[in-house]
């Protein structure tokens, strides 16, 4: 595989790991929202991820990157909180909250981060060796 192809594959875990990271945020940020805008509990969302295919130039070597398939909600039941001076409490004195877990949040928020890190790292990387690379043939 080509370097140049190396950026191609990174941009692509860097663009996706950009949307996870997103999507972790705005877990992150309604944890606590007792009614979206719709007046429904925010239910917690997941990115999923598949390899692709990249193009490239005609007889390149072929060269797989990732994309984001979608954003789907989590299914996990949603929480529970006894609050019966609360105004979105029910008949028995709950309040329904979304299932977002802030401790797993953030160990995707640091999973990401790092996947992200990981990705813009091996750019440098490949930009070094490239730089090296026309340096040594002059």
């Amino acid at each position: 595989m080509s370097l140049f192809r190396i950026f191609d594959v990174s941009g692509s875990g860097v663009a996706a790991q950009s949307q996870r990271l997103n999507v972790v945020a705005s877990n992150l940020a309604n944890v606590d929202s007792a009614a979206g805008p719709d007046g429904k509990p925010y239910r917690a969302r997941h990115v999923v991820f598949e390899s692709a295919p990249l193009a490239g130039a005609p007889g390149a070597a072929p060269a797989t990157g990732v994309r984001v398939t979608g954003v789907v909600e989590d299914a996990s039941p949603l929480r529970r909180v006894h609050d019966p001076a609360s105004p979105l409490a029910d008949r028995e004195g709950y309040v329904t909250l979304p299932n977002v877990n802030p401790v797993e949040e953030m160990v995707d928020m640091i999973s990401a981060s790092r996947a992200y890190q990981t990705n813009i790292e091996m750019m440098n990387t490949a930009k070094a060796l490239l730089l090296k690379a026309l340096t040594l043939g002059s």
